[in-house]
């Protein structure tokens, strides 16, 4: 299979595909979203084909899991060589190398110099709350506070963490208790009186304010952040913030979690976007582009924080599964090999360069924003007042997919497209794949 570029054969969805959701909607419940009609037949790179026939350049990276590509040789060598020797038999059963050889390198990988251990799950949301469970055994402390417009999961802690009420929270209460909500800084929607630097500051108050007041920082054992907040909107915080968040739990004995869920893997140009703020974190989580597409999640830490728990306290049945660590050793050979920390720089240069044209030909993009290859716009309906616009949001995404592109409408007001292409995807698609996500604006625009 060779795929280049965006080839419609039919409108959408085609006559499989509907057929296949005619079979789906008797026996797939509706709260399994789907964001296009489509069903996918093969994939490749930064390329997805349908069963009818049509081919799409995937901006939307199977919600960021796929940074090193659909397919990669390196991570389906490693797959099958895998399943030639043995599938499963549960780490804490009868152990394999591959786990310890994954769980090295990443402590090596990890920021910081001090001594780390690694421990392996299913899921981001998984690796969250065993973030959070290592957190108060070694803290001995309950409450843990995570920011507006956070997204950590959809399990009860994590969708507890998690900001946003629809369609995550609404109507799935009670939630778990001792979970608590900070300000984070949105730039574009700060108040005109205040430069960045003020706003950073005043906001950085506010979170000291809430653990202070109300909760006491001695009852906290954890601050879960996002290094750029992905579902919120890809909102990107200053170094300001995050270093100001990091020394006040360093000053209170709380638990700095970075949840690089998201963000690792090379997407904003770093294994890890924390990197960026010259912050080192107590916890990391990681999962999605971790293994390139197969379930694995992991949680990073200092040795005396993870060894807090006794044995037996953690893991679970397929907790770093030997395909899970077998793929993701061959996506950090791929991201050295290839050099996709650097790669992801150039992807966001020319999209960052390409949004800046757009805003000034387009009053509907309020705003643009990234850090490496994770880059978004916002779109409003008043440039002005910033009037979130939700609907020709949707319709870009609709507008993108009948032309052939993937792209996924993210933030509170569901008025960000996000960028979460494949770090290996070719300039000749990326350029394509910009030139229609153009063309979906304008189409949008009109209609």
């Amino acid at each position: 299979m060779r795929m280049n570029f965006a080839n419609m054969k039919t409108s959408l969805p085609g006559k499989k595909a509907e057929d296949l959701l005619e079979r789906r909607h008797r026996v797939i419940p509706d709260g399994v979203g789907y964001g296009n009609p489509s069903f996918t037949k093969q994939a490749e790179g930064a390329m997805v084909e349908d069963v009818d026939g049509n081919q799409f350049i995937d901006f939307a990276g199977a919600i960021g899991t796929i940074n090193v590509g659909h397919r990669h040789p390196t991570v389906v060598d490693a797959i099958k060589n895998q399943v030639d020797d043995f599938i499963h038999t549960g780490f804490n059963v009868m152990m394999y190398e591959s786990y310890i050889e994954l769980a090295e390198r990443l402590c090596q990988l990890s920021p910081g110099d001090h001594a780390k251990k690694a421990m392996f799950l299913n899921s981001g949301a998984e690796a969250v709350e065993n973030a959070v469970k290592v957190a108060r055994k070694y803290t001995k402390r309950p409450a843990v506070v995570t920011f507006s417009r956070s997204f950590h999961g959809r399990t009860l802690m994590t969708m507890s963490m998690t900001a946003k009420v629809k369609p995550y929270k609404y109507e799935f209460g009670p939630f778990a208790p001792e979970v608590y909500r900070a300000p984070f800084p949105y730039f574009y929607r700060k108040p005109d009186a205040m430069t960045e630097q003020e706003y950073s500051e005043d906001t950085l108050g506010h979170v000291k304010r809430v653990i202070e007041q109300e909760i006491s920082p001695d009852r906290v054992a954890a601050v879960v952040m996002e290094p750029v907040q992905g579902e919120g909107g890809f909102v990107v915080p200053d170094q300001t913030f995050v270093q100001g968040v990091k020394a006040f739990c360093e000053e209170h004995g709380i638990m700095f979690v970075a949840d690089e869920i998201q963000t690792g893997f090379t997407r904003t140009g770093d294994y890890f976007a924390i990197n960026h703020f010259d912050v080192v974190p107590d916890l990391i989580t990681v999962s999605k582009s971790m293994a390139a597409g197969v379930p694995i999640s992991g949680v990073i830490g200092r040795a005396e924080v993870m060894d807090a728990a006794s044995p037996g306290e953690l893991g679970g049945t397929y907790s770093g599964s030997p395909i899970g660590c077998a793929a993701a050793l061959a996506v950090l050979d791929v991201i050295e090999q290839e050099n996709l920390n650097d790669r992801a720089f150039k992807i966001g240069e020319t999209v960052m360069n390409q949004f800046h044209e757009w805003k000034n030909r387009y009053d509907c993009i309020g705003d643009v924003r990234g850090l490496g290859a994770m880059c978004a716009i916002e779109l409003v309906s008043n440039s002005t007042e910033k009037t979130p616009d939700k609907a020709l949001t949707g319709q870009v995404v609709k507008e993108a997919q009948k032309r052939g592109l993937l792209v996924l409408a993210a933030g509170n007001y569901g008025n960000v497209i996000r960028m979460l292409m494949p770090i290996v995807i070719t300039d000749a698609q990326l350029h394509e794949g910009m030139s229609l996500l153009e063309e979906a604006i304008q189409a949008a625009m009109e209609s």
